[in-house]
C-alpha cells in the first residue's frame, strides 16, 4: 500500500452512485479502506429492529459485491464505533476519515465524540447525502418551520438539487489483509423460526434492486396522484427502505422524475412533494431532538392514555375486528411494509379508538418495518396523534369502515390479507357484523370464532377519545 489511506466509513449510505463521500475519496486518488461498523449499543441503533436488521444484512451483501467488482472489499467491524475507528486508524496509519451524516440526536452525539477523539490526528470529511436540501432551512425571521407547506415552498425557492454523480469505475483500495468480521456471524437474519419468508418474496435490497424499483416507479408516476391512496393498487413507489438505507439518493429520484415526466405532470408533483415531506421529518428531528419520545405540543404530556396490553396485542396481530386495520397489520408482519393510507388508519385506531400511547405504536413499527426511520416514524406518529407540528387535529378520528369502503371499495386489499373474509361480498367485507346471517354462513365467516368481533365500537371509542382530548383543554 502506497501512501496513507482514507477510511471510507459507510453508515446509512450503502451505495456507490451519487455518494459525495465516495466521490471525494476517489477524486483524492489515494488508497481507500471501505468500512462498516455494527454498533449495537442501544443509543446508536434506533432502527435495528428485526425487519431492519434483515434488510441491513442484504444491503451490506450488495455493497460488498459492488466493491468486489472494483477489486476491493468491505471491512466489517462490530463494537463501540469510536473505539473501532481508533483501532483502524492505528492499524492503517490512516490520514483521513470520510463519512455521510445521519439524522437523529444519537447520531449527532456520536459524530461529536468521533471529532473530539480523532480530529487532531485525521483530516475529517463529512457530507450531507440523505436529503434533497440541507436541513438548515429557516423562516424569514430565522426561526424553525413547524408547518409543512411553508417549509416546502421555501425549499422550492432554493437551487435545484445537484446533478447526481455516477458510480466510480475504479477505486484505489488500501490494505486488503485487514481483519474483517464475517457478515453471517452478525446474525442479522432470523434462523429459527425463520419469519423472513415474506420479506424475501417482497424485496430486493441493494443498489441493483433499487434501480429496478426506480424503473417501476417511473412507469407509475403519471397515475400517482390518483392511484396512490388505493392500497389494493400497486401504485406507490415502495422506495422508502431503499432511501432509508441509502441505496439511492433523493437527488437521483428527483432528477429521474424531472427528466422522465412533463413539468405539468400532477403525478410527478405529488410524488416529489412526498420527498419533501421526508425532508421535513428529518428537519423536525434535527430541530426537536425529543421528537421520538415526547409530544411536540406540550399539553399532550397530560393526555390520559390507557394501558391496554390486550388491545395493543390484538392490534399488533391484526385481530381488531376492523378488516382494513387488520389487513394493514398483517401486510406489515408479512412484508415489513404497509401502504401509507393504511398506516394512517391503523395508527389512528391505536391512539384514538384504544387510547394507547403513540410511542407504543412507534415502537412496533420500529421493529417490524423494513423502512423504519427515526425521523419519519416519529413525525408521522405524532401527526396522527395530533401532538406534533402540523399535526392532524386530534378530533379527526377516522372511521375504519367508511375509510375502508372509500379506499378499498371492492375489498381486494382486505381479502388479500384477511383470507377469513375472502368469500364475503364486498358490500359487507368492511363491516362483517352488518352482514345478514345467510351471507356470513355462505362465506364461511363465524364472528367471534373465525374472525373477531370489533375490539371497540367506533361510536363509543370516538366519544371517549373526544372526552380525553377535551380534558386537556379544561386542565
Amino acid at each position: 500500500m502506497t501512501g496513507q489511506p482514507t477510511i471510507l466509513w459507510f453508515r446509512r449510505d450503502l451505495r456507490l452512485a451519487d455518494n459525495l463521500s465516495v466521490d471525494s475519496v476517489v477524486e483524492s486518488g489515494g488508497p481507500v479502506i471501505p468500512l462498516y461498523i455494527l454498533d449495537e449499543r442501544e443509543q446508536y441503533c434506533w432502527d435495528t429492529g428485526g425487519a431492519s436488521r434483515w434488510w441491513l444484512h442484504h444491503s451490506l451483501l450488495s455493497l460488498e459485491r459492488s466493491l468486489q467488482k472494483l477489486g476491493g472489499r468491505l471491512t466489517l467491524r462490530r463494537g463501540n464505533t469510536v473505539e473501532q475507528l481508533d483501532r483502524l486508524v492505528h492499524e492503517t496509519n490512516a490520514r483521513c476519515l470520510s463519512w455521510s451524516e445521519v439524522a437523529g440526536p444519537e447520531a449527532t452525539t456520536l459524530d461529536s465524540k468521533i471529532i473530539e477523539h480523532l480530529d487532531s490526528r485525521l483530516d475529517i470529511q463529512r457530507f450531507q447525502n440523505h436529503l434533497l436540501h440541507a436541513s438548515s432551512v429557516r423562516t424569514d425571521a430565522g426561526g424553525t418551520y413547524k408547518v409543512f407547506t411553508p417549509f416546502w415552498k421555501a425549499c422550492l425557492q432554493l437551487p435545484e438539487a445537484a446533478t447526481p454523480l455516477h458510480a466510480p469505475d475504479h477505486m484505489n483500495f488500501g490494505n486488503s489483509t485487514l481483519q474483517s468480521e464475517c457478515l453471517k456471524d452478525w446474525q442479522l437474519t432470523p434462523a429459527s423460526p425463520d419469519w423472513a419468508a415474506g420479506l424475501r418474496e417482497s424485496w430486493s435490497p441493494g443498489e441493483q434492486g433499487t434501480r429496478s424499483r426506480m424503473q417501476e416507479l417511473l412507469e407509475k408516476v403519471p397515475a400517482y396522484s390518483e392511484a396512490r391512496d388505493c392500497p389494493a393498487a400497486d401504485a406507490t413507489s415502495r422506495l422508502s427502505p431503499h432511501l432509508h438505507f441509502g441505496e439511492i439518493s433523493p437527488r437521483q429520484i428527483w432528477h429521474d422524475i424531472r427528466h422522465f415526466c412533463e413539468p405539468s405532470d400532477r403525478g410527478a408533483e405529488a410524488f416529489l412533494r412526498q420527498l419533501y415531506w421526508r425532508d421535513f421529518s428529518h428537519y423536525l428531528l434535527q430541530n426537536f431532538p425529543d421528537l421520538p419520545v415526547s409530544p411536540l405540543r406540550s399539553e399532550f404530556a397530560r393526555f390520559p392514555w390507557l394501558s391496554d396490553e390486550k388491545g395493543l396485542e390484538a392490534w399488533q396481530r391484526g385481530q381488531t375486528g376492523y378488516p382494513i386495520v387488520d389487513a394493514g397489520m398483517r401486510e406489515l408482519w408479512h412484508t415489513g411494509w404497509m401502504h401509507n393510507r393504511v398506516r394512517l388508519l391503523v395508527a389512528s385506531l391505536l391512539v384514538k379508538h384504544l387510547l394507547v400511547p403513540w410511542q407504543d405504536g412507534a415502537d412496533w413499527f420500529r421493529d417490524t418495518l423494513v423502512d423504519a426511520d427515526q425521523a419519519n416514524n416519529s413525525a408521522s406518529w405524532q401527526w396522527v396523534a395530533g401532538c406534533g407540528t402540523d399535526a392532524a387535529p386530534y378530533f379527526r378520528i377516522f372511521n375504519p369502515v367508511t375509510q375502508g369502503r372509500k379506499f378499498d371499495p371492492l375489498g381486494y386489499y382486505v381479502k388479500q390479507w384477511v383470507p377469513e373474509l375472502a368469500r364475503l361480498d364486498a358490500a359487507w367485507v368492511h363491516a362483517p357484523w352488518e352482514a345478514p346471517a345467510s351471507a356470513l354462513a355462505q362465506a364461511g365467516v363465524q364472528l367471534g370464532r373465525s374472525y373477531p368481533h370489533v375490539i371497540v365500537e367506533h361510536g363509543y371509542a370516538r366519544e371517549r377519545a373526544l372526552a380525553a382530548w377535551k380534558s386537556l383543554r379544561s386542565a
